[in-house]
């Protein structure tokens, strides 16, 4: 098994490109399952999670053919309606089978999903939203089955916004009959990235970006040629990365507006972020990093998958700050990771309180899950002596080639096999 290897003391300077984001393209890869024909996807990370559902779509009847960052699949062979937990178990995301293959074979099978242990993400949401739209749903020895004559457009209402469940939801509403709401809808760039596919494909929704999304089905789809939207977490990584090092790091290929929340946490903890375009975002570290409190919240607030990254920041700041974690009940599992280097973290409930150190100090460490994973190497960069992460197959399911990446911009970094 894998472990990255690191030794502080480097400040991080030059250019990385962030890569296509992976919670952009595994819905966007499922929707292919929606339409006969070729489609084309552009700026696909490769990452585990990507090959994850490569093979499941390959399992379904698709034909899969990839070369670099680009992937073709075409859904024509589509037969098999059953998603086995032997390639489900790998990846919470492959829930978004479930409704594609409903829409276009009327029948599912879908093991319930694995992923990350960060906390309960159960997937009522996407059964009950499928039962108002007229389907039959049944759990049955680990498996969702799911069958219908024809969906039917419905109202349907989420009582927190779930963005896989808002995803599902849309893949089945784009070919239902008549007209579907959802409120309280996801507001996430990701989900708007995929109505903007499933729209370029023939569908007919409305309201991306807002909590009320009207989608009126149509009878067909067809293929389509989209590229991925940047990953918005590896960005805010990347951001952390030269904050927490004092460094000086111009991030290309981005997407500004989508980490808006980012931005102004990394301007409050001392940070100078400087926008040069509509992709290129320049941070340059400072040598008094501030504390700050941060809380989690639903897209356009503070996003979860940043709170284990600035956690590490906060802990060689200057001060004390409270992170307050709203959407997963399990993703303070890093804490007891980093206080192994010496962080000063007191959990009570969802709330972490954070002393800030004069420094940490390199230990082995097990990541916990795929952002934790990141967490431990930012903490590694600026740790005394060498830091040993193990469990590393979690970073790979979310983050391209980051230790290549580090090292190109200074880090003293490497893989161990």
């Amino acid at each position: 098994m894998d472990k990255i290897v690191i030794e502080s003391g480097q400040s991080l300077e030059g250019e990385v490109k962030i890569s296509g984001a992976k919670n952009a393209a595994l819905p966007i890869l499922a929707s292919s399952l929606l339409t006969d024909g070729q489609c084309t996807y552009h700026n696909v990370p490769n990452l585990r999670d990507i090959e994850s559902i490569k093979q499941l779509l390959s399992h379904l009847g698709a034909k899969v053919e990839s070369e670099g960052d680009v992937v073709w699949i075409d859904s024509s062979g589509l037969y098999n309606h059953e998603a086995p937990y032997e390639l489900v178990r790998k990846m919470r995301a492959s829930i978004l089978v479930l409704c594609p293959l409903v829409a276009r074979l009327k029948k599912a099978r879908v093991s319930l999903p694995g992923g990350c242990a960060i906390g309960a993400r159960p997937i009522n949401f996407h059964l009950k939203g499928l039962e108002s739209m007229g389907a039959h749903v049944e759990l049955e020895h680990g498996y969702v089955n799911v069958s219908v004559k024809n969906l039917k457009g419905a109202e349907i209402y989420f009582d927190i916004p779930s963005v896989t469940g808002t995803e599902n939801l849309l893949m089945a509403a784009a070919l239902a009959d008549g007209i579907t709401i959802l409120r309280n809808a996801a507001r996430e760039p990701e989900v708007i990235a995929l109505i903007d596919v499933l729209n370029q494909m023939g569908a007919d929704i409305k309201g991306a970006g807002t909590s009320k999304i009207i989608v009126t089905g149509v009878s067909s789809l067809k293929p389509v040629s989209v590229k991925i939207i940047p990953d918005r977490i590896e960005t805010g990584t990347f951001m952390v990365a030269s904050a927490i090092t004092g460094g000086d790091i111009k991030i290309l290929d981005c997407e500004p507006d989508h980490i808006g929340g980012i931005i102004d946490k990394i301007k409050l903890s001392g940070s100078e972020v400087e926008i040069e375009d509509k992709s290129t975002i320049r941070v340059r570290g400072t040598d008094e990093i501030k504390s700050i409190d941060i809380k989690t919240l639903p897209y356009p607030g503070f996003p979860t998958d940043m709170q284990a990254q600035f956690m590490v920041l906060m802990s060689v700041a200057r001060g004390t700050c409270i992170i307050t974690e709203t959407i997963f009940e399990n993703r303070f599992i890093h804490v007891s990771e980093l206080r192994r280097l010496g962080a000063d973290i007191t959990i009570s409930g969802n709330i972490a309180i954070i002393k800030g150190v004069t420094a940490l100090d390199g230990a082995p460490v097990m990541a916990t899950d795929l952002r934790a994973s990141a967490s431990l190497i930012l903490a590694g960069l600026v740790a005394n002596g060498a830091t040993e992460v193990s469990r590393v197959y979690h970073l790979d399911r979310g983050y391209e080639y980051i230790e290549k990446k580090l090292e190109k911009l200074g880090a003293a970094i490497k893989r161990v096999k």
